[in-house]
């Protein structure tokens, strides 16, 4: 599995929008959908209950042919052979990652509004780089904006799939994937509606798929 896979719809699962009872059929309904990610995104549950959680899905997505990233945590994407790991700004080095993941796995960086960063992160190994937010996010309402323009400049200089996060609609989306983003990233967009694979339609339209 290679990142040039990573296009589409890049769901994250946060287990803030969903109870440990829903989250395997709502990761479940986001693939049939069309989600082609699969994030792991977990702040709340011990060590036991977050391997659990996690194997789970990792074994889903082998069987649908979607790619599975967890969130931060690199020795969880370890144990439960996850396709790789996204890492923020105040988790372990890219560098450290690598060496513990090994050269197959996929490595995000979220990369903010930092084209520096971004272009670091190409040089040092990274699967994709993520921008954002780019839009109010509920999320992540703290989180610093990013720009259209900004996915232009990353097109010309990194070689690599770009995500775009952080408030992405169907109705605002289209504008990111003409700019430049390959993948768009959304958590209560899909998991915070009441129809999800629906709701992932209407994303995975915008790529044609």
């Amino acid at each position: 599995m290679t990142p040039s896979r990573l296009t589409g719809l890049y769901a994250i699962a946060d287990t803030f929008y969903l109870d440990d009872a829903q989250l395997l059929k709502a990761v479940t309904s986001a693939i049939e959908g069309g989600a082609r990610v699969i994030q792991y995104r977990d702040k709340k549950h011990d060590a036991k209950k977050r391997v659990h959680q996690a194997s789970e899905i990792a074994a889903l997505c082998r069987q649908q042919n979607a790619l599975f990233i967890v969130n931060d945590d690199v020795d969880l994407a370890q144990r439960v052979n996850a396709d790789g790991v996204h890492l923020g700004r105040d988790d372990i080095p890219l560098a450290v990652a690598r060496v513990q993941l090994g050269a197959k796995a996929i490595i995000g960086v979220s990369c903010y509004n930092e084209l520096a960063r971004a272009l670091q992160a190409q040089t040092d190994g990274a699967g994709y780089v993520a921008f954002g937010r780019f839009f109010p996010s509920r999320t992540k309402p703290q989180a610093v904006l990013a720009s259209p323009e900004l996915l232009r400049a990353a097109k010309q200089k990194i070689h690599l799939p770009l995500v775009a996060i952080g408030g992405i609609t169907p109705e605002n989306g289209a504008a990111l994937i003409a700019a430049g983003a390959d993948a768009l990233a959304v958590i209560e967009g899909v998991f915070g509606q009441k129809d999800i694979r629906a709701a992932v339609r209407r994303y995975a339209q915008l790529f044609n798929l």
